[in-house]
């Protein structure tokens, strides 16, 4: 199968920025995802504060593939001006999202697949992430 993504080599305008703009929106986005796991945690009683692992897991994949799957980026991509694109090049679908959360998290568990995933998002003609590549996305400026 073909990408239908923007071509990086004559559609530049649409990657410029992007590893920088990825890291700040994941800052974004971990800060909001604390701060939703701690107040639930204090709402439910402390209870999910002693299992937080767990618990910050859960929320976190709530998050990401809710907010990935209503508009193809999180809250943190929005305020960066990006949003996730599929092979096909639309928007990511629930499904889609929930895949490409699931991806993420499973990378961001393990050291090599997470430096892996760094370098490639500094180095590649796409800016494309370890879990981007397996599932074919890739994060773009949001077009006008």
């Amino acid at each position: 199968m073909t990408s239908r993504l923007p071509d990086p080599h004559y559609q530049s305008v649409f990657y410029d920025g992007i590893p920088a703009k990825r890291l700040f929106a994941w800052l974004i986005d971990v800060v909001i995802t604390t701060l939703i796991a701690l107040i639930l945690g204090l709402m439910l009683l402390t209870i999910p504060l002693f299992i937080w692992p767990v618990w910050y897991l859960v929320l976190s994949f709530l998050y990401r593939s809710a907010t990935i799957a209503g508009g193809s980026a999180t809250i943190g991509m929005r305020v960066m001006n990006i949003q996730l694109r599929g092979a096909t090049g639309a928007k990511l679908s629930g499904t889609e999202a929930a895949v490409h959360t699931l991806a993420y998290l499973t990378c961001s568990a393990f050291a090599l697949p997470q430096l892996l995933s760094l370098v490639l998002m500094v180095t590649g003609n796409r800016h494309q992430g370890l879990h981007d590549m397996l599932i074919g996305s890739a994060a773009i400026n949001r077009p006008r």
